[in-house]
């Protein structure tokens, strides 16, 4: 109650009621939707650790950024409380979306629209570009983001990720996901092999670029896009629960094979806007690499074996 209390205070609401239905607020957060007297209908996102105002702030970040590609839709965020300082955790108050349905028949405009976002950024470099030259030109609304990272810390799940940017593409992934990942393994399970494993497999992650056609461009990503974190409204496909960062397109298929729910449809559409590049498969693999030890940091040892036979199967290639 005090967290809604805290939400009418702050919203100008008289009255908040409850009309959540099946709705959670993803793996690590309990989620409700409420009604306000005047009619607004709000998603509220909440979490109890000390660190969920980092999380939060993260995913507004996020949810700004690919808002104002206007590539895909996601929800508006409102309002960030922070009540952690008496111990009662923070909340995240965003848009709710009431007819929020599973994905299924968008499926196709959502690989699309997903394609859209990649190119974003690099279709504003091109735009930069072509008026560099030009006398008087108008300053643009956004402009091209040259380096991988992101200007403040998001999250994949609970864990903060280490966004500083880099030139370079190969060098952030190793540095920037993968190391933290498995240092964490090594501090928290101390595990040996994970170690051993990854001496040899950074050595060799170059090699997974050589194949690629030109310079990797940076693209905004979603950073979680498994299919709980996508749906559909009647009329386009919705994206929620980022943790965007700005990187090789890729990256933001890996999770999608891990845990289903995405069709043909949507990668054929997806990859009409952006082609396969040459290893793509491989580089599927070592991206998956980085969720499998996340969830590892998050759910233990039951995905312990499944980063083991990826690092070595990585190694092999």
């Amino acid at each position: 109650m005090p967290m809604k209390a805290e939400i009418i205070e702050r919203l100008s609401y008289k009255s908040l009621k409850n009309i959540s239905k099946n709705i959670t607020g993803g793996c690590i957060n309990t989620g409700t939707a409420y009604r306000a007297d005047n009619g607004d209908e709000i998603f509220v996102k909440y979490n109890s650790s000390p660190d969920s105002p980092i999380m939060f702030e993260g995913e507004i970040a996020s949810l700004n950024a690919i808002r104002e590609t206007k590539a895909i839709r996601a929800p508006k965020p409102i309002l960030l409380i922070d009540l952690v300082h008496r111990n009662q955790g923070a909340s995240l108050v965003m848009e709710f979306f009431q007819n929020l349905k599973s994905l299924e028949k968008h499926q196709g405009l959502c690989g699309e629209k997903l394609g859209n976002l990649h190119l974003d950024n690099i279709i504003l470099e091109k735009r930069e570009k072509k008026l560099e030259n030009w006398i008087g030109k108008p300053e643009p609304e956004r402009n091209f983001v040259k380096e991988f990272g992101f200007h403040t810390v998001t999250c994949c799940g609970r864990i903060p990720l280490v966004n500083d940017w880099h030139e370079d593409w190969v060098s952030f992934y190793a540095r920037n996901r993968l190391d933290p990942q498995i240092r964490q393994v090594q501090e928290e399970v101390g595990d040996r092999k994970v170690g051993e494993l990854w001496s040899a497999l950074q050595l060799k992650i170059p090699n997974f670029f050589t194949s690629i056609e030109g310079e990797i461009k940076p693209s905004l990503l979603h950073g979680d896009l498994w299919s709980g974190n996508a749906g559909e409204l009647e009329d386009e496909p919705v994206v929620f629960d980022p943790g965007s960062f700005y990187g090789h397109h890729e990256f933001d298929l890996s999770i999608s094979n891990m845990f289903g729910g995405f069709t043909k449809e949507f990668y054929t559409s997806y990859h009409n806007v952006i082609k396969k590049d040459t290893g793509f498969s491989q580089r599927q693999d070592l991206y998956m690499l980085f969720h499998n030890l996340n969830h590892w940091n998050h759910f233990g040892f039951e995905y312990a074996d499944s980063s083991i036979r990826l690092m070595e199967k990585l190694l092999n290639y």
